[in-house]
């Protein structure tokens, strides 16, 4: 068995561990206060390639399996949060469906664009009284001449302020739910009927990106429908299974940049006249760290890889998720603790990223809903 990375995919990852560590931390203080992501970082983002790592090459992306996307999100993940917002909505949510289940007409209209970083996506599934029960959701979409008509809201929705493309879920046949009676649409922000209602405020790091959006009578052609009416939800779960390797993948990066810290706060920081790295609580806690994370990386890259080998992994991907997330969270803590009084200040981004992990225990499903999935998988007999 040969657990290393191929040798283009660890030239990628050392790319962009460079560029993150030349190009976008420095940036970091300007983007806390502006709470705008800088010009030049965006353009240097799109000169690269970056919003269409995962998109085939036919459409203008790098055609990337998740392997190697996810080792590039693990090291953009030690930059600001900020980055891999922008990117994994590109490279995932907001693209997925297109490329697995858009006809012609839909990707050569969308993809090469998206993979340009011209137009911004968004996925939007959740609702006010639908979040981890994707089943039950509210928003409708009724058949009319030449398309549907949308009713409704969704809620907590990434890039809702600046996306121009919506992937939408809506419930098409309230009798079937989610077998056969949810179907998936392509919503433009110019569509009538439609619009963003209110931009939501989170405990978070700026920019504040999340919002509901509102759907009265929004008309949408049927040319729009993603896949096949019916075949939403089967869209859905596809697209999220992606979206936790991608959570579970900044995780790891997040983790990283905070472990890198530590170490070298713990051997320069002087206390009862000694670095604190000689006291054995610090070492337990930069070890516990380092150890949890190692673990994480090894759930990640295997899950990636038998995601590429075309194998059916929701629970691998739902376990990877929940532990990789559970882990930077403690991570965090642990930063914040060793870094005492200057880990709670802002003059560090320690404080920032301490705020930030803690989504990543709620969207693409929470912890509790990946236990759940994991559960469900092993007593269908799924074991291994």
């Amino acid at each position: 068995m040969d657990y290393t990375l191929p040798s283009e995919i660890q030239e990628m990852k050392q790319a962009t561990r460079e560029f993150v560590d030349t190009s976008l931390i420095p940036l970091e203080p300007g983007l806390d206060k502006t709470g705008e992501i800088p010009t030049q970082a965006l353009k240097q983002l799109r000169e690269l390639g970056y919003y269409g790592v995962t998109i085939p090459e036919e459409w203008g992306g790098m055609g990337l399996g998740q392997l190697a996307y996810c080792t590039i999100l693990e090291e953009l993940g030690r930059a600001h949060v900020a980055y891999n917002n922008e990117l994994v909505i590109a490279n995932g949510l907001g693209s997925h469906g297109l490329v697995a289940h858009g006809n012609a007409a839909q990707k050569d209209r969308y993809l090469p664009r998206i993979a340009r970083g011209e137009i911004i996506t968004a996925f939007a599934l959740s609702e006010p009284q639908a979040g981890s029960d994707a089943a039950n959701i509210q928003t409708t979409g009724t058949k009319v001449a030449g398309g549907w008509k949308l009713n409704g809201s969704k809620l907590y929705i990434t890039n809702a302020v600046n996306a121009d493309l919506f992937t939408v879920i809506a419930s098409t046949d309230r009798a079937k739910k989610a077998r056969g009676g949810i179907t998936a649409f392509l919503v433009e922000r110019t569509n009538p009927g439609f619009q963003v209602a209110q931009i939501l405020e989170t405990m978070g790091s700026k920019p504040h990106n999340h919002g509901e959006l509102v759907f009265n009578d929004c008309f949408v052609a049927d040319e729009m429908v993603l896949g096949t009416v019916g075949d939403g939800f089967k869209v859905a779960m596809e697209t999220l299974d992606e979206g936790r390797l991608h959570v579970a993948a900044s995780a790891c990066g997040v983790a990283q940049r905070l472990l890198e810290m530590s170490v070298e706060w713990s051997k320069n920081r002087v206390a009862f006249g000694q670095p604190i790295a000689v006291n054995q609580g610090i070492q337990w806690m930069l070890s516990d760290s380092a150890t949890e994370l190692y673990a994480s990386q090894q759930m990640l890259y295997n899950a990636c890889w038998r995601y590429d080998q075309g194998e059916k992994v929701s629970k691998q991907c739902a376990m990877t998720k929940l532990f990789a997330t559970e882990m930077v969270g403690r991570v965090a803590d642990r930063a914040v603790q060793m870094h005492g009084g200057m880990g709670y200040m802002r003059e560090l981004p320690i404080e920032r990223m301490y705020r930030d992990v803690r989504v990543m225990r709620i969207y693409e499903g929470t912890s509790e809903v990946q236990r759940i999935v994991i559960a469900r998988e092993l007593l269908k007999g799924n074991l291994k």
